[in-house]
């Protein structure tokens, strides 16, 4: 009788659970979403926030805030989200960070337990620029010069770890070359310091680029990817430029808090298919260079473990050390 009991108190306390999960569901969301984002203003992942955003603000009828807390490769915005209250009130951008930082620094934080992945959102190429006065037109001329000139040109990038830095050490890697990294906190700085000739070169997120190589603020050599990218058609790859089997691209996500009720995660999961399906969402990413997607929170899940063990072996293989 007193198992039965017991088994009788479980059960009880299952239906409440579930009955006030479903509570939960129906009256959500009823107040602002924050939505933290890794990047100072001006950048992709800022771009691309600030869009989704935009868009789930629209379909749920309540504000969707975003608040940039740039610093540490996107480490600081992303602890702030895995301390925030479980609740479906605060969510968080993913960025290749989040699978580079464990490689490069301590964290206060596990990159997977302690969030609940709800899915991918977009991926961009990354785009080879220079300064139009700097003297390369060509992938391989940019070889050239580098070779003839080690540790004399600076290379810009959003900040350590993040894969506009990468892209460019994975290249001096490949090529032999030796730049002068030049680490900003974003990429919309990283930018405007390259337009203004403090640096020469730039893997910059296509999104950050694009409209100053389409102003001509900027000259483009190549895109980072396996192919070439819908928005520059005409503009080849690096592999293609003569460096064989190199290739990295840039993505974005979004998770929550760990432990925030499944039936939140499935709801903001839907909605955020449902923007990202959206045509004018669609449009608007594309014509920035960024290939809107999605997955369920276990695809996302199995692929941001599997991005974290691709890039501590590349950043192993490339000696590239945390700063």
């Amino acid at each position: 009788m007193k198992a039965t009991g017991s088994a009788a108190s479980k059960a009880a306390i299952i239906v409440l659970s579930m009955g006030a999960a479903i509570a939960t569901a129906q009256t959500y969301p009823n107040k602002p979403i924050r939505f933290l984002v890794g990047f100072v203003a001006g950048g992709t992942n800022d771009i691309v926030a600030r869009a989704l955003a935009q868009k789930l603000s629209e379909n749920i009828g309540q504000s969707v805030v975003v608040e940039n807390r740039g610093g540490a490769n996107t480490a600081i915005a992303t602890e702030a989200g895995a301390r925030a209250a479980p609740d479906g009130y605060t969510i968080l951008l993913n960025a290749p960070g989040h699978a580079t930082n464990p490689a490069l620094m301590k964290l206060a934080f596990d990159p997977i337990s302690d969030f609940a992945f709800i899915s991918l959102v977009a991926e961009a190429q990354n785009i080879v620029v220079v300064h139009p006065q700097f003297p390369p037109r060509t992938v391989q001329e940019l070889i050239e010069l580098s070779r003839k000139r080690p540790g004399q040109i600076n290379f810009a990038s959003s900040g350590t770890g993040t894969t506009v830095h990468l892209s460019g050490e994975l290249f001096q890697h490949m090529t032999g070359t030796r730049w002068v990294h030049i680490p900003y906190k974003g990429g919309g700085p990283a930018v405007i310091e390259l337009i203004a000739g403090q640096t020469q070169i730039m893997f910059a997120n296509m999104p950050t680029a694009i409209q100053y190589v389409r102003d001509n603020r900027l000259r483009a050599l190549a895109v980072t990817g396996a192919r070439r990218a819908a928005a520059v058609p005409a503009l080849p790859t690096v592999a293609e430029s003569g460096v064989p089997g190199y290739e990295v691209t840039a993505w974005y996500g979004v998770s929550a808090p760990a432990k925030t009720p499944r039936v939140l995660i499935d709801r903001l999961h839907s909605e955020i298919v449902r923007a990202v399906n959206s045509p004018d969402l669609r449009e608007r990413l594309t014509s920035q260079g960024a290939d809107p997607l999605h997955m369920t929170p276990e695809q996302y899940t199995a692929f941001m473990q599997g991005e974290i063990a691709k890039w501590a072996k590349v950043i192993k293989a490339a000696g590239i050390k945390g700063e």
